[in-house]
This record gives structure tokens, sequence and C-alpha cells, in this order.
């Protein structure tokens, strides 16, 4: 088998708008084919092999599956750089709707206030629901650039999502 990206891997098409029910059936069929029970018998070199091959085909699964992962990583299939960690430069809008949420969090989580955590949660879903639209539409019309900097802006969300998330299991336990 020859190295191929995540799209091709999957016999789908390289774009942000992909048919989860055939991702789900492309990753099942690869599975299937490279599982390493269908392989117990087989000599070490072919184990190795299959196993890399079911690995490689659980990444790409991940990253495809994730509107996040396959984001950044269309952006990086053509050619963008996303300097996730070198470029913070953010819209001052965006800017200020994060000092908002963080001070929003901070008075939740000293408060222990479940139901303006919750507010807060439904608010970063639906902003992160709307990104990953505008995202999407960027990179389904190959305008990589622009799509970039909505990346770095949904990397944002992701993890102020997992920390809203980090604070209800402190509020619950």
């Amino acid at each position: 088998m020859t190295m191929q990206n995540h799209f091709d891997l999957f016999h789908l098409p390289q774009r942000f708008s992909i048919d989860m029910a055939a991702l789900d059936q492309a990753y099942r069929e690869v599975q299937n084919q490279v599982h390493p029970d269908k392989f117990a018998h087989a000599g070490d070199t072919e184990r190795r092999v299959a196993m890399q091959w079911a690995t490689r085909a659980n990444e790409a699964y991940k990253t495809l599956k994730s509107p996040f992962r396959r984001a950044a990583y269309l952006c990086e299939l053509n050619g963008i750089d996303l300097q996730i960690e070198s470029n913070t430069a953010m819209p001052r809008d965006f800017l200020m709707q994060q000092m908002e949420w963080r001070e929003a969090l901070e008075e939740a989580r000293a408060d222990k206030d479940i139901d303006a955590l919750e507010a807060l949660d439904r608010e970063v879903k639906q902003a992160r629901s709307e990104q990953v639209d505008h995202v999407g539409t960027l990179l389904d019309a190959a305008q990589y650039q622009p799509a970039a900097e909505g990346v770095r802006q949904l990397m944002f969300l992701e993890r102020f999502g997992e920390e809203i998330g980090a604070a209800f299991e402190k509020l619950e336990a």
C-alpha cells in the first residue's frame, strides 16, 4: 500500500463537508482489511505492517471525524501553516468575547453556579457550531488562508469547551 492522505485512504473527496456515514463505513472496511486478528498467524513483518495500517486508519478516522482536526488537516494538506503556537493574533471582537467568557467561567466556578455554567456551555457550543460552518464554507471554497484564522479561533473554542467540561466535573464531584 502506498502512502495516501486520510481522504484517499477512505475514498472520500478532499473537502470539509463529508458524509459521516460514508466515513464510518469506509473506516470499518479499512479496519476489516487490516485488523491485527486477521494476521495472527502471519509472520512478524506482516503483523507489524497490519498494526501500522490499523493505527494509521484510527488516526485518519479521528482526524476526519473531528471538525476542528479535519479543518486543520485540510489547511495543512493545502500548504497552509496554521502557526498554532506562534500566531495568536485574533480579531478584536473575538478577543473581547474570549474575555467575557473567561469572566463568566470564573464567576460560575466561584459561585458554584451550575445554571450559569450551563448557559455559558450552550453559548460556546453555539459559537463553535457557527465557527465550524464558517470555516467549512471557506475550506470548501478553497479559501485556505482565511480558513486558517478561523481554525485558530476554533482551536480556542475547543479548548475553552474542555475547560467548561472540567468545571462541570469539578462542580459535580
